[in-house]
């Protein structure tokens, strides 16, 4: 006896009536002749349209009727028990299921719609068989297999089932998708919530190939990736914040580290959304949406910006200070610095891009232009930049990430006053050269205040008689050249060098401006003790400042011996008090490599030059001063253009306006819609407070 399984015979005598009778030719021989030859000729209308009837329609319809309709369920049946021991991995000859659809498509008499019976019925059957078997031996398998073994079955099963769908029913009918839909059902969406409970681990595991997998199968579920969009959220904010948590006693206190770690989760998160999920765009969103929180996270640290204006209130909002620290990393690469130093042109260039990369998820991107600004302008002042072009590279750059053109072409205008300043510069030189003048040893640097000067910040400081007697020639020199324009002098974003000569050596010291008036006060008096409320009367620094100053004197972090003694011994400026006496350190000397030098050079400014203990306030309460500015501006923008409008979408086109520069809290937002209300530029409907009416 054979082995092979037993066919149906009923589907195998079918087979080749169906080829006989669905011959492609319209119309047959005889016995089947035309009606026109049964019926003979006729004048009547009705007998014209039966001459236009296909002999092949009554042929089909005759096979229909009489023959096909007593066995058709149970050729059906028997197509159906074929397909199922296919699916179980047995053989047979595939022509005999395709003849049975054949006939259900070739049978049908219907012009308008050829598939009617297919559908009806070989297709119903199909899809019905499909089903009760997924659902039979899918849990079975999930059961003895486990999830992730399950996963690559559900995949090899929905391309076979595809594959065999292609072959055994109508390719133009949408039975297909059908298909596809059903299997998805039985094999994938049942099985959905158990599916899904394995992807926050493969996730935190780095599974990217089980993720692949699994995201090709949700991805045919309606709403099936939504929770692995949740899933991939969770898991970058928790590790990108555990990650900052765990260095964060290092990356505080140093802005390339903290920007190196930021890329290195950027860069690790990246690569997981494009080696599992292919860099889908709904991926890539929920990495930047989870990247942000991280960037603007404020639990490592953060700033503190006064939440209303000065003297109004004094409580504070915290932000992030990444854009603060993303911008003293940009000065430490543009600035002529040990990592500037050690780096080629093009990696400076990459990792200033990388920086623009960050800022693009920074929440409060006018915190880092202002900083970065202040950086600009010291290295502007101080000649102290490593690439000039690179500088002016970075401006056009921050203009492409989408910076503010006002921000950015106060930057711009920086570099076009320095080059005028130049000229100005020489012109002086060459005026005043054989008067006798400092001019050969002074640079002046006369700036447009729009574009440098920042709030009312500068501070009166008494200068060295020789600096006190310049000024004037250089004020004689710019009216004759600009007759009506009037200089102001900015002395905390001065700089010098002075010598300072003692029986250990010769020493040269760049100094600020007020560090060069303290020192000045032993000019004459080298060995004296000088106290604190005698140095407040002779340079007329503020307190904060001189205290600052002095500190910078007495604690240099950079010297082993300092250039001031002070007694009795304090332990930060706030120790100071006016019976604190300061003295020159006659054993001053610059020390390298635990040797003591004759002569050397030292750059005691730090980070004092252009930073006044006030300006630092003033910073703070500008940028929220700016906000609400700013803010005022879009609102009007919006109602101008509107005329009138809801609340709520007033503030969802206020935040797409101001998005690129900062995020507008929902407080600061009403209390400058009751400000604009207060003014008389706006009102609220009668019949609607949440209702804003334009004013014009």
């Amino acid at each position: 006896m054979s082995s092979s399984p037993r066919r149906p015979s009923s589907v195998k005598g079918l087979h080749s009536g169906v080829e006989e009778v669905s011959s492609p030719s319209a119309t047959t021989a005889q016995p089947f002749g035309s009606w026109k030859g049964l019926a003979g000729k006729t004048t009547c209308e009705e007998g014209e349209e039966m001459k236009r009837v296909p002999d092949k329609r009554l042929m089909l319809d005759s096979w229909n009727q009489s023959i096909f309709s007593n066995i058709k369920q149970r050729l059906q049946n028997s197509a159906m028990k074929l397909v199922h021991s296919e699916r179980n991995g047995e053989a047979f000859d595939s022509q005999l299921v395709i003849g049975v659809r054949e006939s259900y498509v070739n049978l049908c008499s219907n012009s308008d719609d050829k598939l009617q019976i297919y559908r009806e019925n070989f297709e119903k059957a199909y899809i019905d068989a499909t089903e009760a078997f997924y659902r039979e031996k899918a849990p079975e398998y999930l059961e003895a297999n486990g999830v992730q073994n399950y996963m690559r079955y559900a995949d090899q099963k929905l391309k076979e089932e595809e594959q065999r769908g292609l072959k055994y029913l109508e390719s133009y009918s949408g039975s297909i998708q059908a298909l596809n839909e059903c299997c998805v059902e039985y094999l994938v969406t049942v099985f959905k919530e158990v599916i899904l409970a394995e992807c926050p681990g493969m996730i935190k595991n780095n599974e990217t190939e089980k993720l692949q997998l699994m995201f090709k199968l949700m991805d045919r579920v309606p709403d099936g990736i939504t929770p692995m969009l949740k899933d991939l959220e969770h898991h970058i904010i928790n590790q990108g914040l555990a990650d900052m948590f765990s260095s964060a006693d290092i990356i505080t206190q140093d802005s390339e580290k903290y920007v190196e770690q930021l890329l290195e989760l950027f860069r690790r998160f990246s690569k997981l959304v494009k080696e599992a999920f292919n860099d889908d765009p709904r991926f890539l969103t929920s990495r930047d949406k989870a990247f942000k929180q991280v960037v603007n996270d404020t639990s490592v640290f953060r700033l503190e910006l006064p939440s209303k204006q000065k003297g109004v209130g004094n409580k504070t909002q915290p932000e992030s200070r990444c854009p603060e620290l993303l911008a003293n990393y940009c000065d430490m690469l543009l600035r002529k610095t040990p990592l500037s130093k050690k780096l080629t042109s093009d990696e400076i260039e990459s990792k200033l891009k990388d920086v623009l990369l960050v800022l693009k998820y920074v929440q409060n991107k006018d915190v880092f232009m202002r900083y970065h600004k202040a950086h600009l302008t010291r290295r502007l002042i101080l000649d102290s930049s490593a690439d000039s072009e690179k500088e002016e590279n970075m401006v056009e750059w921050l203009r492409d990430v989408g910076m503010p053109a006002d921000y950015v072409n106060k930057l711009a205008r920086m570099f076009q006053d320095v080059k005028v300043s130049e000229d100005l510069n020489q012109q002086f030189k060459d005026t005043h050269r054989h008067k006798g003048s400092l001019a050969d040893s002074i640079n002046i640097k006369i700036l447009n205040a729009g574009a440098w000067a920042r709030g009312s910040e500068r501070v009166q400081v008494s200068l060295p008689l020789e600096l006190e007697d310049f000024i004037p020639e250089v004020e004689d020199f710019y009216r004759q050249k600009h007759n009506g324009r009037k200089l102001q002098w900015y002395h905390h974003m001065s700089n010098g060098t002075i010598t300072f000569s003692n029986m250990a050596g010769k020493f040269d010291l760049d100094v600020t401006t007020f560090q060069m008036a303290v020192l000045f006060a032993w000019n004459q008096r080298p060995l004296d003790r000088i106290s604190f409320e005698n140095l407040r009367l002779a340079t007329e620094l503020p307190d904060a400042e001189l205290r600052r100053t002095l500190w910078s004197l007495v604690a240099f972090p950079k010297l082993k011996r300092q250039v001031l003694v002070c007694s009795p011994e304090a332990k930060s400026p706030k120790d100071f008090d006016d019976s604190t006496q300061f003295m020159v350190n006659q054993e001053f000397c610059l020390i390298k490599n635990n040797k003591p030098q004759r002569r050397g050079k030292i750059n005691l400014i730090g980070r004092l030059q252009l930073s006044t203990e006030k300006s630092k306030e003033e910073d703070n309460e500008s940028i929220v001063q700016l906000r609400i500015l700013r803010t005022q501006e879009a609102i009007v923008k919006i109602m101008k253009m509107r005329k009138r409008i809801t609340n709520a979408q007033l503030q969802t086109e206020l935040v797409e306006i101001l998005k690129n520069m900062f995020l507008p809290s929902k407080k600061m937002i009403k209390e400058q819609i009751e400000w604009l209300i207060e003014h008389k530029y706006m009102k609220r409907d009668k019949e609607n407070i949440n209702v804003f009416i334009y004013m014009a």
